[in-house]
C-alpha cells in the first residue's frame, strides 16, 4: 500500500476513534461528518455545551485508550431503511441518507469494534493496534455551520493532526509554532502592514503605508515584466448591469456574487465578482483582424465576492481581492506562444519573490458532471490537450486533476511551496474556447471571413492581498532589501545630529531608496530595538564621528557586527540589493 493511502486510513479511523470517545463523554451528542484533511481530520458534533481545552486532553486520552483495545474495523452495505433506522436518533447523519439516496449512491456503514459504528464510504486500518498511540494529537476547535450554510445549526468542529510515527507529529509541530510566529494576520498588525476593522467589515482589509507600499512594489514587478511582453493596460469599473452576467453566465453557475444593486427606474447592477466579460465587451467595442491578433489586455482592478463569513481569514481569504487580471485574444495557432509567455513570466515572478519549489494543476472537467460546464465536449477535449502538452513539453510536474476546471474552461493551477513547505495554490492560466462564442466576438480573418478568437485569462499573482499574506509567511516578515516597504532608518545619536540626518535622508531618496529617520526623544537603545522588531534592513545611525567622516554606521538586520561607511558605498550596495529581483 502507498504511504499516502495508509496515512490516509489511520487518519480517517482516527476520525472515527474521537467520534466514539465524544459520544462515551456526550451520550446524546449529534454527529455530523468526519473527514480526513491535509496532516490530520476533523469531526462536527452537536454538543449540550461548548467545549474546553481540558475537554481536548480528556478526548485525546479516551482516544489513545480505544487504540490499544485493539478494535477491529469492519464495514457493510446497508439499506436505507435499515440506515435511517440505526441513525434515527441522528439528524445530520439522516440528511446525509436522504442526499445518498437521492443520488442513488450506496450506503455504507463502517464499526469501530462494538464502540461505535458510522455511515461511511470506507478507507480504515483493519485493526487499531496499526495505529501508533503517540503520533496523534487533538489541536483546535472550531465553529462550522452544517453542510457549511450560515442558515443551517452551527456545530462545534474538533480538529487533530494524525502520523505514522511519534516524530513526524513532534516535527510537524515545531513546524506549526513556527508558522504562529510567521502568521500574516499576527505579523500584519505587528509590522503595520494591513488591518480589518469591524465598521468597515470582514474580509475588506485597509492597508497601512507599508502595507500599501509592499502591495505597490508587488503589483509594479508584475506590470513592467508584462508590459515589456506587449502587454496593454485598460481599465474597468467596479459595477455593471446584471445583463453582462447572464451573457457570460455567471448569474446562473457562480455562487459568490454580491445580491443586486436596486435601483429606482434601472436594470440591476452588481459589483463585479470577475473581470471576464468587461475585457470581452472591450474587445468587441471595436472591429479586429486576425493582423492585430494576438491582443494582450491586463488590468490590475478589485473583485468583490460574497465569501462565508466563517471562511475569511486575514489576507488568504478576502471579500475584497485585486486581480493581476490578462485577457489575452488570440488565434489557435498562437495559443502555444502566447502561455508559453505566460509560463515565462510566472517562472520569472516565482523566482524574484523565492519560491524555488513550484509544480502544475492540469484542472479539467468532470465528464460525470456535464451541468456544472458550458460549452461543446469536443472542444474541452481539445483544450485540455493543449495544456497538457504544453506543460509536459516544459518537464515541469505536473497532475490532471479532473472536476477542478473552470465553468468555462480547462486550467493550469500552479502550487508553490512556501520556506515552511506548505503548499498554495498561486497563479492560474485559463484556455478558454466557450466565452467568445457567448459574447460572439470575431476578428477578420485572412480569406475577408469572420472567425472566433481564442481567449486565454491569465493571473500570475492570483490575487494581490492573498499573494502579500502568503508572502509575508514566506518571509517572516523580513523581506528581501528590494521588496521591504521601509529600506533604512535613520537613527541621530541627540538631537544635534538631526540636521545631518535629515541630509543624508534626502541623498537616499534621491537614489529611491525608501527611507525615514527614528523618532526624537527615545534613546538610541530603544530606537534600535524598535527598528530591529519593525524589521528593517538597514539602521544607520549618525553622531559626530559620521558627520566628520561624511559616511554612516550600519546596523544590518540579523547582524551582531557594525560597519562605518561612506554614503556613496552604502548607496551602491542597496541599489545591487534592488536589482536583486532581476
Amino acid at each position: 500500500m502507498a504511504k499516502l493511502e495508509k496515512i490516509e486510513e489511520i487518519r480517517h479511523s482516527l476520525a472515527h476513534l474521537l467520534a466514539a470517545a465524544v459520544l462515551k463523554k456526550f451520550p446524546k451528542a449529534k454527529l455530523g461528518i468526519g473527514p480526513v484533511i491535509e496532516n490530520g481530520f476533523y469531526y462536527d458534533f452537536k454538543l449540550p455545551r461548548p467545549l474546553t481545552e481540558a475537554d481536548l486532553k480528556e478526548l485525546e486520552h479516551t482516544m489513545r485508550a480505544l487504540v490499544m483495545e485493539k478494535l477491529p474495523f469492519s464495514g457493510k452495505k446497508i439499506t436505507p431503511v435499515a440506515a435511517k433506522k440505526l441513525f434515527k436518533d441522528q439528524p445530520f447523519k439522516l440528511d446525509l441518507i436522504k442526499e445518498l439516496q437521492k443520488e442513488k449512491k450506496p450506503l455504507t456503514i463502517y464499526k469501530t469494534g462494538d464502540v461505535f459504528i458510522d455511515l461511511c464510504r470506507g478507507g480504515h486500518v483493519k485493526n487499531t493496534s496499526e495505529i501508533t498511540t503517540d503520533s496523534f494529537k487533538l489541536t483546535s476547535i472550531a465553529g462550522a455551520y452544517w453542510r457549511g450554510n450560515e442558515k443551517n445549526p452551527q456545530l462545534q468542529r474538533i480538529y487533530g493532526l494524525a502520523f505514522e510515527t511519534k516524530k513526524e507529529l513532534d516535527d510537524y509541530l515545531v513546524l506549526m509554532e513556527e508558522a504562529k510566529k510567521r502568521d500574516h494576520r499576527k505579523l500584519g498588525k505587528e509590522l503595520k502592514l494591513f488591518t480589518i476593522v469591524d465598521e468597515v467589515g470582514p474580509g475588506l482589509p485597509l492597508f497601512y503605508p507599508k502595507g500599501a507600499i509592499l502591495r505597490r512594489l508587488v503589483e509594479n514587478f508584475i506590470i513592467e515584466a508584462q508590459e515589456k511582453r506587449g502587454y496593454v493596460p485598460i481599465w474597468i469599473p467596479h459595477v455593471t448591469k446584471g445583463e453582462l452576467y447572464k451573457i457570460s453566465g455567471h448569474l446562473d453557475k457562480y455562487d459568490a456574487m454580491y445580491p443586486p444593486m436596486k435601483l429606482k427606474n434601472e436594470a440591476d447592477y452588481y459589483l463585479k465578482p470577475m473581470n471576464c466579460p468587461h475585457f470581452m465587451m472591450l474587445y468587441k467595442s471595436d472591429p479586429h483582424s486576425y493582423r492585430e491578433l494576438p491582443i494582450r489586455m491586463t488590468c490590475t482592478t478589485t473583485n468583490y465576492r460574497y465569501e462565508k463569513s466563517g471562511e475569511l481569514s486575514g489576507l488568504t481569504r478576502v471579500r475584497s481581492l485585486t486581480q493581476d487580471d490578462c485577457h489575452v485574444f488570440a488565434t489557435a495557432d498562437q495559443i502555444e506562444g502566447e502561455i508559453n509567455l505566460m509560463l515565462d513570466m510566472i517562472d520569472e515572478t516565482y523566482r524574484a519573490f523565492g519560491f524555488k519549489n513550484f509544480w502544475v494543476r492540469i484542472s479539467t472537467h468532470d465528464p460525470k458532471n456535464k451541468e456544472k460546464y458550458i460549452g461543446d465536449p469536443k472542444i474541452w477535449k481539445e483544450s485540455e490537450a493543449i495544456l497538457e502538452k504544453l506543460i509536459t513539453k516544459r518537464g515541469w510536474k505536473n497532475e490532471v486533476v479532473p472536476g477542478e476546471a473552470a465553468f468555462y474552461g480547462p486550467k493550469l493551477d500552479f502550487m508553490a511551496k512556501d520556506v515552511l513547505g506548505r503548499e498554495w495554490q498561486l497563479s492560474t492560466i485559463q484556455l478558454d474556447m466557450n466565452l467568445p462564442k457567448r459574447f460572439e466576438l470575431e476578428y477578420a480573418d485572412e480569406k475577408g471571413g469572420k472567425s472566433r478568437p481564442i481567449v486565454i485569462h491569465r493571473a500570475i499573482l492570483g490575487s494581490t492581498e492573498r499573494f502579500l499574506g502568503i508572502l509575508i509567511e514566506h518571509y517572516g516578515g523580513d523581506f528581501p532589501v528590494w521588496l521591504s516597504p521601509l529600506q533604512a532608518r535613520i537613527i541621530p545619536i541627540a538631537d544635534r545630529h538631526r540636521e545631518y540626518a535629515e541630509k543624508i535622508m534626502e541623498e537616499l531618496k534621491n537614489k529611491s531608496i525608501r527611507v525615514d529617520i527614528a523618532s526624537t526623544g527615545e534613546t538610541l537603545g530603544k530606537n534600535i530595538r524598535e527598528g530591529e522588531l519593525e524589521k528593517i534592513p538597514y539602521l544607520l545611525v549618525v553622531g559626530d564621528k559620521e558627520i566628520e567622516a561624511k559616511s554612516v554606521n550600519v546596523r544590518e538586520r540579523h547582524k551582531k557586527e557594525t560597519s562605518t561607511v561612506p554614503i556613496e558605498e552604502f548607496m551602491e550596495k542597496v541599489k545591487k540589493e534592488n536589482e536583486e529581483k532581476k
